[in-house]
């Protein structure tokens, strides 16, 4: 016996008996990832299997390592358990027996309590028991969704979103999408924006993002172009009504102001240099915003001669207050610059954290922000040097206390920043075929699911291991099928159907081409 795990020895001939019993959780008893339990006083002590060892040469017996998962009370007349809970306070004694769980006992492990919760799929080895997830838990605390490509990520991450909206039709939800592919899984009951919709002002931006965006130089001279961005930003924003209004008007303030106004004055601050090498990061940054104006595809962001304060009715339709029935904007980035995506989801993810700052005397409206290909913006070792990559990670320490929730999903756990994942509470783990990704959610994981993690490389698609706060203790699930009008468009290409496929191909060219030099979708 020890503190987390132990060992019990299995006796074979007993094991093959258990195979004619009609119970199949009893059949599956002391095989690898099953469970079995052991009386501690007026207690059920139920653990997992982890690994199996042949302990004799006669091979009789069987020695088993377990890890225990909870306790729960005996019946006093059936024996049965009841009233399970997570972790041990009594522990038993050497020499005490083992018996097999049964699908009664796993009713009784698995019942969903009367918190809010929302049904994903069934608990591995049963049929038909419900594998519950706590919404509250696991949005309180964050959660993480890893897996493989091509394990079903991305289904599982709409039918978990789906069962969300449907237990909060009312509820705030923003997905930001960089394939494009969510928009077909949430047509019915989401609000689906792209570069032709989504109308983000560009002065919504703080001066940190205005430089990412603006700022071409590097080393001592982006410092410098920096410090005259600022100072012709905050004239150009006190130009403006609003500025004028605001006593103390700083330069990160979202404030409405023309561009054209910026570049006047950063035209007429050049003026006032007597050297001709002096105006050379005045024309850097005079230059490269009006190449920025100019670029339709940055026209999402940048367009029009007229800047209205649209900002209220941006927050209006981004966090779905009111949603109308539709709780989740899916915000598809994919049409979006490469060099500008960053910015754009930094701006994204800021206005939900300043948001959710400044209404806190106001009544509660959390919001969950699901991050989709997390490891592109909060990548591993640069997390401090980009706007996108420090929010992120801001929004991991501190989101809770605030009312914002993170969701990250993610292939490649390993390349995300060390700190975030951890941040997780709640993390669902699919297959991983990568050791250094099995190593970096094995370490993030808590220290009951240890046995559960061994099985990440051999599950299934559409299986997955739940762990966290968002569960009461860890479990296998099978995923439930999704409909496919609400499933995501990521399917994978038949290559030997699609290949027999042939005609039209001057056709297909030709409307690519015009797509790809138009620059539109």
């Amino acid at each position: 016996i020890a503190g987390s795990s132990s060992r019990v020895l299995l006796d074979r001939a007993s094991m093959g008996a258990l195979l004619d019993d009609p119970d199949p959780v009893v059949v599956g008893a002391g095989q690898i990832g099953s469970q079995v339990k052991m009386r501690a006083g007026t207690s059920w002590l139920v653990a997992n299997v982890r690994s199996l060892k042949l302990e004799d040469a006669a091979g009789t017996c069987i020695a088993a390592d377990i890890d225990f998962l909870g306790e729960g009370d005996e019946e006093t007349l059936t024996g049965k358990l009841h009233r399970f809970r997570r972790g041990v306070t009594r522990y038993p004694m050497p020499g005490c027996e083992v018996f097999p769980i049964t699908t009664a006992d796993l009713q009784q492990i698995y019942a969903a309590d009367d918190r809010a919760n929302i049904t994903v799929g069934t608990v591995y080895p049963t049929e038909d028991i419900r594998a519950a997830l706590y919404v509250d838990a696991m949005l309180g605390k964050h959660f993480a969704l890893v897996g493989s490509t091509g394990t079903g990520k991305s289904t599982g991450a709409a039918l978990i979103l789906h069962r969300i909206c449907e237990l909060a039709p009312q509820g705030h939800i923003v997905m930001i999408d960089p394939h494009g592919e969510y928009a077909a899984a949430f047509k019915s009951n989401g609000a689906i924006y792209d570069v032709s919709n989504l109308q983000m002002p560009y002065w919504l931006m703080n001066f940190e993002e205005h430089c990412e965006v603006f700022l071409t130089s590097s080393g001592s001279a982006r410092q410098f172009d920096a410090d005259i961005l600022a100072k012709c930003l905050l004239a150009a924003k006190a130009k403006s009504r609003i500025g004028q209004e605001i006593a103390k008007l700083t330069v990160d303030a979202p404030i409405p102001y023309l561009l054209s106004d910026l570049t006047n004055i950063i035209g007429l601050e050049m003026g006032k240099m007597d050297r001709a090498g002096d105006t050379a990061p005045y024309l850097r940054l005079k230059t490269k915003i009006d190449e920025i104006k100019a670029d339709p595809r940055y026209g999402f962001m940048f367009s029009g001669m007229l800047v209205a304060d649209t900002m209220a009715s941006f927050l209006a339709r981004i966090f779905r207050l009111p949603g109308d029935g539709k709780p989740i904007s899916i915000i598809d980035v994919s049409g979006v610059p490469s060099d500008i995506t960053a910015v754009v989801v930094a701006v994204l993810a800021r206005m939900t954290f300043d948001f959710a700052i400044w209404s806190r005397n106001e009544p509660q409206r959390p919001i969950l922000l699901v991050c989709e290909e997390a490891h592109r913006y909060i990548p591993a070792g640069q997390e401090a040097t980009s706007a996108v990559g420090r929010i992120l990670g801001r929004i991991a320490k501190e989101g809770r206390k605030y009312g914002v929730s993170l969701g990250l999903i993610t292939q490649r756990p390993s390349d995300l920043a060390e700190g975030v994942l951890s941040q997780c509470g709640t993390i669902i783990a699919m297959r991983l075929n990568n050791d250094r990704d099995q190593a970096f959610v094995r370490a993030a994981m808590p220290e009951g699911a240890r046995g559960f993690l061994d099985s990440i490389p051999a599950l299934r698609n559409r299986e997955c291991i739940i762990s966290g706060e968002g569960v009461t203790i860890p479990i296998r699930v099978s995923f439930d099928n999704l409909e496919e009008s609400k499933r995501p468009a990521s399917g994978d290409p038949l290559f030997s159907d699609l290949w027999r496929d042939v005609g039209h191909e001057d056709q297909i060219i030709g409307r690519t081409i015009q797509r790809w030099r138009a620059q539109g979708k």
